[in-house]
């Protein structure tokens, strides 16, 4: 769908999910699953600082502020494109892709989080597969990363699952406290072994120029 700000018209399509620009209309249909809370019980997901940590009405209000603040801040060398997880038409989570220092080294991150209801049900691994088409075959991405707490079981299974080779640990925090981090790094080669031809998708050219490509 075209949209006013490319970034937001971009769509990525698989036969399971849609990865649909995070416009306002969208978010303000995922606050309620935000506002019921999606950190479940330990271990911890997310490192500091992280709204979703928040106790609500501050945690939607902190979570809204912060991507609005990332949807503002975009230039060839540091950007983050915001999509809400779309099942059936239902938002059901987030999966962001963000490129730092994109123009020179062409490597990628991915930060996701799902509501806790369709956990387990494979969409975690959908929805990084359909971001990854993008990077790699939209954005002509040389490389993606990832890390997750070394706990973070199911995030782990999924970079390892998609072809991901370990890359490192790493410390954060959560909530103050140090935590190990393992890293993963997925190389283009490498995705184009299992590269899928069931992913769609749409607005990409139109959102290219705004990120400098």
């Amino acid at each position: 769908m075209a949209h006013a700000y490319p970034p937001l018209g971009v769509e990525v399509r698989t036969p399971r999910l849609v990865l649909a620009g995070a416009t306002d209309e969208r978010l303000a249909r995922l606050l309620p699953v935000v506002r019921a809370g999606v950190v479940g019980p330990e271990p911890l997901p997310f490192d500091d600082p992280m709204s979703l940590y928040a106790d609500s009405p501050e945690r939607e209000w902190r979570w809204l502020r912060g991507i609005w603040a990332g949807r503002a801040r975009v230039d060839p060398d540091q950007w983050r494109l915001y999509f809400v997880v779309l099942v059936d038409d239902e938002p059901v989570g987030m999966q962001d892709l963000v490129g730092a220092g994109f123009s020179r080294f062409g490597s990628v991150t991915t930060f996701s989080w799902l509501a806790p209801g369709v956990r387990g049900s494979g969409i975690g691994s959908e929805m990084r597969a359909a971001v990854l088409h993008l990077a790699f075959d939209g954005f002509g991405a040389r490389e993606a990363t990832s890390e997750a707490f070394v706990d973070n079981t199911a995030s782990n299974r999924v970079s390892e699952r998609l072809g991901y080779e370990p890359n490192g640990r790493d410390w954060a925090t959560r909530r103050g406290d140090a935590a190990m981090l393992r890293r993963w790094r997925l190389t283009r080669d490498r995705w184009a072994e299992s590269r899928r031809a069931d992913i769609e998708l749409a607005g990409v050219e139109e959102c290219r120029p705004v990120l400098g490509l």
